[in-house]
């Protein structure tokens, strides 16, 4: 029976093979959608930026990346029924302005909700997240030389915690090298279905700068690195953006991986979140 079936299939398939037809699919272009990029970190003032997103196969030039960001929007940030007008605020790199929205009036604080509002293109859109408690105790914080690699300078960074009892407690992690500014892990978010209420030890990615090229050894600190570890607690909101959006980004190009919609909590059709940062941080003096 099997060898009947193949001689049915392989001229099926041959035939296929010989017939080729060049197929020209018109792609409609989108609306561009409002990006909201907005956290907030306890004793740290709100940061929002706002763009508007581009079409996934445009060229994309500095020019286009400039006028992506939204100007002149009504942002405000509630926190225990009093609003918050952030106010338009911008810094340089490589003399190119980048924007993004703030207030002095306003630190984050631990166990506290806040609701944010935008005004912009002539819509409205809200979000709400809260800044937990911090509930992941760092017992220590050291260095080992990194297995598998004959250069001695490379290291890993090591932790020992401790979750508390009680399951629902999720964190994001970045780490900032020298002078670097802070970088999330290339997986940088978890939750405590497996360590729930228990210590436990394991080795900490360096954070990676996802804009770059990065190989194995970007993962690994070096002899003679002041590294500081940021270990956040954040909500379930926030965490379903980051899982749903680094398993998107890990997988792209990938014609095996399962399609994965990210997960946001703003309203009226806007991309990107609001997330709330209960944050604590260790620096590690990694010597010569």
């Amino acid at each position: 029976m099997c060898m009947r079936r193949w001689k049915f299939f392989l001229p099926a398939l041959l035939a296929l093979a010989g017939c080729e037809k060049n197929i020209d699919i018109e792609l409609d272009e989108t609306t561009p959608r409002l990006v909201v990029e907005a956290t907030i970190e306890n004793n740290v003032k709100p940061r929002v930026t706002l763009t508007r997103s581009l079409d996934y196969f445009s060229q994309i030039t500095p020019q286009m990346l400039i006028g992506s960001f939204v100007r002149g929007a009504r942002v405000v940030v509630s926190e225990a029924g009093r609003d918050y007008t952030l106010r338009e605020d911008s810094f340089r790199v490589n003399n190119i302005s980048l924007y993004f929205y703030t207030t002095d009036s306003l630190l984050g604080k631990l166990n506290t909700n806040y609701q944010l509002r935008i005004d912009a293109d002539g819509k409205s859109y809200t979000a709400t997240t809260g800044i937990p408690n911090i509930t992941r105790q760092i017992d220590s914080l050291w260095w080992e030389k990194a297995p598998g690699f004959t250069d001695t300078t490379y290291v890993r960074m090591m932790i020992r915690a401790t979750d508390r009892p009680g399951f629902g407690d999720y964190i994001r992690y970045f780490t900032k090298t020298n002078n670097e500014p802070f970088f999330p892990g290339f997986n940088s978010v978890f939750d405590d279905q497996v360590i729930d209420g228990k210590t436990y030890t394991i080795q900490v990615d360096r954070g990676v700068n996802k804009n770059a090229d990065n190989s194995d050894t970007s993962l690994y600190f070096r002899r003679g690195d002041t590294a500081t570890l940021k270990l956040a607690n954040i909500d379930r909101a926030t965490w379903d953006f980051w899982r749903t959006y680094e398993f998107n980004f890990q997988s792209i190009g990938n014609p095996f991986s399962s399609p994965t919609k990210v997960i946001n909590n703003v309203s009226n059709g806007a991309l990107g979140y609001f997330g709330g940062y209960a944050a604590q941080y260790r620096t590690l003096i990694i010597p010569k």
